[in-house]
């Protein structure tokens, strides 16, 4: 899930939530999510300034949540927001996004998220 994707956000294809939807989309084929719903949530945009990638790695995992956005933060330096960890330069937008996806693959619940 991880290199799926990093690859989708690098070939320009969605923004940073984007490509962490599409990646569990892949995963997931009856998952109800969809890309466009996240189409404003990059660049610093998803609620609360989140980066995009764990905005939605939180949504799509439900119950989960709390663990990812713990141990994004962890891996950042303590950052969630896209402006923190921008500024931090500890990781690019890319590296976020496969932490994010890594992330909701591991904590996410075996039942089927909708």
């Amino acid at each position: 899930m991880k290199n799926t994707a990093i690859e989708y956000h690098q070939q320009r294809l969605g923004n940073c939530a984007q490509s962490v939807v599409y990646a569990w989309n892949l995963k997931n084929p009856d998952s109800q999510h969809r890309e466009e719903h996240f189409a404003g949530c990059g660049g610093g945009r998803a609620p609360r300034g989140l980066c995009g990638a764990v905005h939605a790695s939180c949504e799509l995992a439900g119950a989960s949540a709390e663990p990812i956005q713990e141990s994004f933060a962890e891996r950042t330096g303590g950052g969630l927001t896209c402006r923190e960890i921008r500024m931090s330069r500890k990781l690019s937008c890319s590296e976020c996004i496969g932490v994010a996806a890594e992330l909701l693959e591991k904590h996410a619940t075996a039942t089927k998220l909708d």
